[in-house]
């Protein structure tokens, strides 16, 4: 049975519901991005060895987040078109389902990755120091993937139905969390105190990361189950399965999931890529990729409002309001990561010496932080076209354009200037420019051919 909702985000003015939606959400994601460089900025301290066992497990870490991004994406779709219609029981039961569905898939996950974590991990490094830091931080994490899974599902659910402020507060307290008990569980002695901490290494970091986590959770399941003006979960929803719902799950975001699977398969192959300048190369990868996820940050907390709104614009059918919500997105994150580009143009040396104080880390660095930085504004303008297709369910474009950019364009430059012409490691950086002007292009073509203003879930 259908009950009508009053759907606030599509009355009044559209842009400012979309930032009042967007902003703390953008918060959010970026705190946690702030943790994420926190963390390498602490593993930096203790050798180039760690930044670099660090940045393999993490690349092969976003492998198992695969079946995650799946199921996150559908049911992105399905709770916001849900809602957006006024059908709140159904919403609620595809919140349940999904919070149960991950679990069991995390299960799973974890089990097979622990088993094929070491052969993974030596297919990059047979440097020992390297692989011992990549596997001190790697088991714990994938221990409590199933925690980790369900924390981005419980603020999911919460920012499609339109309230952003509280995973907002959650990922503060969690990210403030993080950062406390990092240098507490990976030194001696707490930098610039003589506070004495419990020199785990890099496993240490890890677990600040997994406590935080099970915080976050926490809090959002609670808010959950208490309910709200909006909707609860009940705890008898949480053990059946329905297989309607769960068949949804698996298959509307299935193309954003295989999109990421080539995504990070082709991250892996760039990785080997980079590993042959080196372990410098490979510590100095590993502080860009931190930097450009936390760049990316705003990019995503824009888009995740831009994508609940289109979701309940086209359940409502209001398709006008859907491509205004995408098109002003866009234009948000482009005026965003211009600014951001300057800034790492004018002083990248900084931006890496607050990471490591290793001199050949910083000046291969240097050069990655100029190219890697600015191709952001491409990417921000094609993920913000984007919100569409994650609103619709039509995500076959984000598939199409990863196989195109990613291994038609970047695999195959990289191949042609590492292996062929033996060029310098600034190509594999300018590889990053290319790959997102392809991606975007792409984006373009399928935004402007309008299948996803059709599509309902």
């Amino acid at each position: 049975m259908s009950n009508l909702v009053n759907n606030e985000l599509l009355m009044g003015d559209l842009r400012k519901n979309l930032l009042k939606l967007s902003i703390p959400t953008m918060l959010g994601f970026v705190l946690q991005a702030v943790y994420d460089m926190v963390d390498m900025i602490w593993v930096g301290r203790i050798s180039a060895s760690a930044v670099a066992g660090v940045t393999i497990f993490s690349t092969v870490f976003w492998l198992v987040t695969v079946l995650n991004e799946i199921i996150g994406t559908s049911s992105v779709s399905l709770i916001t078109q849900s809602y957006g219609k006024g059908d709140i029981e159904r919403t609620r039961r595809i919140i349940e389902q999904t919070l149960t569905f991950k679990a069991l898939v995390a299960i799973v996950s974890a089990l097979i990755t622990s088993v094929i974590l070491k052969p993974m991990l030596s297919f990059f490094t047979s440097d020992p120091l390297v692989l011992e830091a990549a596997l001190d931080y790697g088991y714990i994490r994938m221990f409590f993937l199933p925690i980790l899974f369900l924390s981005y599902s419980v603020n999911t659910a919460l920012r499609c139905l339109g309230d952003a402020t509280t995973p907002m507060r959650i990922m503060i307290i969690s990210s403030i969390v993080n950062m406390i008990l990092d240098p507490i569980f990976m030194f001696d002695k707490i930098p610039g105190t003589n506070i004495p901490g419990f020199n785990m290494g890099v496993f240490g970091a890890a677990l600040a990361t997994v406590i935080s986590t099970i915080i976050a959770f926490a809090l959002g399941f609670y808010v959950l189950l208490r309910g709200n003006k909006k909707i609860n979960i009940n705890l008898k929803g949480l053990i059946q399965l329905d297989w309607e719902i769960d068949k949804k799950l698996l298959t509307i975001g299935l193309p954003t999931g295989i999109e990421m699977l080539m995504r990070n398969l082709s991250n892996i192959i760039i990785l080997k890529f980079v590993s042959i300048y080196g372990t410098n190369t490979v510590a100095a990868m590993g502080i860009g990729s931190r930097l450009f996820s936390f760049a990316l940050m705003p990019i995503f907390g824009i888009s995740s409002g831009a994508s609940t709104i289109v979701g309940q614009a086209l359940g409502a059918e209001k398709i006008d309001k859907a491509i205004d919500a995408a098109k002003f997105s866009a234009l948000v994150n482009v005026i965003m990561m211009s600014f951001i580009s300057l800034i790492s143009i004018m002083v990248p040396d900084k931006i890496m010496a607050t990471f490591i104080n290793d001199f050949e880390v910083i000046r291969i660095g240097i050069p990655m932080v100029r190219i890697l930085i600015p191709s952001l504004i491409f990417a921000g303008w094609s993920i913000g076209l984007g919100s569409v297709f994650t609103g619709s369910g039509y995500n076959l474009p984000f598939l199409l354009a990863s196989i195109i950019a990613r291994w038609g364009i970047q695999i195959t430059m990289l191949l042609i200037t590492t292996k062929v012409l033996n060029l310098s490691e600034i190509y594999i950086w300018i590889s990053f420019t290319a790959s997102e002007i392809g991606e975007l292009i792409t984006i373009l073509i399928h935004y402007n051919k309008g299948k996803w203003k059709t599509k309902r879930v």
